[in-house]
């Protein structure tokens, strides 16, 4: 049985309830878009999307450097957390608008029994000194950078421009490497080529 303990207005609650209001909570990552393809004029996806796939990129990424992949999956899936309350601000919002983002991870994870290791995850990725903590700052750009070269491929002439300025934001070199591989792909090439190509000619793959 979890203790009993007050949440922010001193009422008595059970821990798994607000374990219960956290998981809630990170479903709102379902409803948040992310605002940059506003400009880009093309694309779109939620910070729950986006969230999955850089921690994806970052267990690719810690296996190749040899780095602590457990941790850098963790931090991938714990950098955006705080926009289910704060929400997405692209960089033209951030000349105008401000969040205290650590104040909403602490006050969403508050009952949870993830506060220290939470907050320790968010200090980690905004210090930026460990390996770690670099790769999953690198996968969140290359999923961005994925993004990109799909509306790139699909024509929107804005998108090579903002390659131009999303890749040298990487921080480490096996990021680079795999930003290189991602921009000389077609983005089709690992369906459309499929394991076998001929299935094309078949149709409905029953001939």
């Amino acid at each position: 049985m979890r203790a009993t303990e007050p949440d922010a207005t001193g009422r008595a609650v059970s821990s798994w309830d607000r374990v219960a209001d956290f998981i809630f909570e990170l479903g709102m990552l379902r409803k948040t878009p992310r605002t940059g393809y506003q400009f880009l004029g093309s694309g779109a996806e939620n910070v729950a999307e986006h969230s999955f796939r850089t921690a994806m990129i970052g267990m690719l990424l810690a296996r190749e450097a040899g780095a602590d992949v457990a941790r850098t999956v963790l931090l991938c899936l714990f950098h955006d957390v705080h926009e289910a309350r704060v929400g997405d601000f692209n960089y033209v919002n951030r000349l105008y608008n401000t969040t205290d983002a650590e104040a909403a991870l602490r006050d969403a994870l508050a009952g949870t029994g993830l506060e220290a290791e939470g907050l320790g995850l968010w200090r980690e990725l905004d210090a930026a000194a460990t390996l770690e903590a670099r790769l999953a700052h690198d996968a969140d750009q290359l999923d961005f950078i994925a993004n990109l070269k799909e509306e790139q491929d699909r024509g929107n002439p804005y998108a090579e421009k903002w390659l131009s300025h999303a890749i040298p934001r990487l921080r480490t070199e096996v990021g680079r490497a795999m930003a290189q591989a991602i921009v000389a792909a077609d983005h089709t090439r690992w369906w459309f080529a499929g394991p076998d190509a001929s299935w094309w000619r078949r149709g409905n793959g029953r001939h």
